[in-house]
Protein backbone atom coordinates (compact mmCIF):
# COMPACT_ATOMS: atom_id res chain seq x y z
CA UNK A 1 0.00 0.00 0.00
CA UNK A 2 1.43 3.57 -1.36
CA UNK A 3 0.15 5.91 1.16
CA UNK A 4 0.42 3.55 4.54
CA UNK A 5 3.02 4.75 7.03
CA UNK A 6 3.83 1.27 8.20
CA UNK A 7 4.28 0.03 4.80
CA UNK A 8 6.52 2.81 3.76
CA UNK A 9 8.74 2.06 7.35
CA UNK A 10 9.24 -1.32 5.99
CA UNK A 11 10.06 -0.25 2.55
CA UNK A 12 12.42 1.84 3.95
CA UNK A 13 11.27 4.66 2.83
CA UNK A 14 10.34 6.40 6.00
CA UNK A 15 12.88 6.04 8.92
CA UNK A 16 12.24 4.10 12.36
CA UNK A 17 14.23 3.33 15.08
CA UNK A 18 14.51 -0.59 14.42
CA UNK A 19 13.96 -2.68 17.76
CA UNK A 20 13.61 -6.60 15.69
CA UNK A 21 13.97 -7.32 12.15
CA UNK A 22 12.52 -10.76 11.58
CA UNK A 23 11.46 -12.84 8.40
CA UNK A 24 7.79 -11.36 8.26
CA UNK A 25 7.88 -8.77 11.45
CA UNK A 26 9.56 -5.61 11.85
CA UNK A 27 9.37 -3.82 15.81
CA UNK A 28 10.47 -0.48 16.11
CA UNK A 29 9.57 2.90 18.66
CA UNK A 30 6.94 4.27 18.85
CA UNK A 31 7.32 8.34 18.07
CA UNK A 32 5.02 9.28 20.34
CA UNK A 33 5.44 7.20 23.33
CA UNK A 34 2.81 6.39 26.23
CA UNK A 35 5.49 4.76 28.29
CA UNK A 36 9.28 4.79 28.67
CA UNK A 37 9.12 1.91 26.66
CA UNK A 38 6.97 1.93 23.68
CA UNK A 39 7.63 -0.45 21.24
CA UNK A 40 5.32 -1.07 17.69
CA UNK A 41 5.18 -4.66 16.18
CA UNK A 42 3.94 -4.92 12.84
CA UNK A 43 3.71 -7.41 10.15
CA UNK A 44 5.71 -6.88 6.92
CA UNK A 45 2.56 -7.86 4.93
CA UNK A 46 -0.23 -5.60 5.02
CA UNK A 47 -3.42 -6.16 6.88
CA UNK A 48 -5.86 -2.89 7.98
CA UNK A 49 -6.62 -4.31 11.65
CA UNK A 50 -5.90 -7.08 13.99
CA UNK A 51 -8.73 -8.53 13.04
CA UNK A 52 -8.16 -8.96 9.38
CA UNK A 53 -4.18 -10.24 10.13
CA UNK A 54 -5.98 -13.11 13.11
CA UNK A 55 -8.68 -14.23 10.30
CA UNK A 56 -6.22 -14.11 7.21
CA UNK A 57 -2.68 -15.49 8.76
CA UNK A 58 -3.47 -16.58 12.64
CA UNK A 59 -0.05 -17.93 12.28
CA UNK A 60 1.34 -14.51 11.47
CA UNK A 61 -0.90 -13.22 14.24
CA UNK A 62 0.76 -15.32 16.74
CA UNK A 63 4.11 -14.01 15.23
CA UNK A 64 3.66 -10.92 16.64
CA UNK A 65 3.24 -12.05 20.25
CA UNK A 66 6.25 -14.31 19.80
CA UNK A 67 8.11 -11.06 18.54
CA UNK A 68 6.66 -9.20 21.28
CA UNK A 69 8.07 -11.68 24.21
CA UNK A 70 11.06 -11.91 22.89
CA UNK A 71 11.57 -8.04 22.48
CA UNK A 72 10.80 -7.73 26.48
CA UNK A 73 13.11 -9.94 26.99
CA UNK A 74 16.02 -8.78 24.59
CA UNK A 75 14.94 -5.11 26.10
CA UNK A 76 14.86 -6.43 29.91
CA UNK A 77 11.41 -4.96 30.44
CA UNK A 78 10.53 -8.42 30.76
CA UNK A 79 10.40 -9.39 34.82
CA UNK A 80 8.96 -6.28 35.68
CA UNK A 81 5.85 -6.57 33.18
CA UNK A 82 4.68 -5.01 30.33
CA UNK A 83 1.12 -4.13 28.38
CA UNK A 84 0.55 -5.72 24.77
CA UNK A 85 -2.19 -3.62 23.10
CA UNK A 86 -3.76 -3.99 19.96
CA UNK A 87 -6.31 -0.69 18.87
CA UNK A 88 -8.49 -2.46 16.02
CA UNK A 89 -10.81 0.29 13.97
CA UNK A 90 -11.55 3.84 15.27
CA UNK A 91 -13.11 3.73 18.06
CA UNK A 92 -10.24 2.12 19.41
CA UNK A 93 -7.75 5.02 18.60
CA UNK A 94 -6.04 3.15 15.95
CA UNK A 95 -4.30 5.93 13.93
CA UNK A 96 -2.40 3.95 11.38
CA UNK A 97 -4.46 1.32 9.75
CA UNK A 98 -1.98 -1.49 9.32
CA UNK A 99 -2.30 -4.10 12.17
CA UNK A 100 0.14 -3.43 14.76
CA UNK A 101 1.03 -4.54 18.53
CA UNK A 102 1.90 -2.18 20.96
CA UNK A 103 4.04 -3.35 24.00
CA UNK A 104 3.81 -0.78 26.75
CA UNK A 105 6.56 -0.70 29.78
CA UNK A 106 9.08 0.87 32.10
CA UNK A 107 6.82 2.21 34.76
CA UNK A 108 3.51 0.71 36.10
CA UNK A 109 1.08 1.17 33.67
CA UNK A 110 -2.11 1.93 35.78
CA UNK A 111 -5.62 0.79 35.36
CA UNK A 112 -6.65 -0.38 31.53
CA UNK A 113 -8.66 2.37 30.81
CA UNK A 114 -10.04 5.31 31.93
CA UNK A 115 -14.32 6.05 33.20
CA UNK A 116 -16.17 5.85 30.45
CA UNK A 117 -16.75 8.67 28.83
CA UNK A 118 -20.82 9.56 29.28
Amino acid sequence: MTDCLFCKIVAGDVPATVVADAEEVLAFRDIDPKAPQHILVIPKRHYDTAFDMARDDPRLAGELLREAGEIAVAQEFADAGYRLLFNTGPDSGQEVMHAHLHILAGRPLGPMLTEPQE
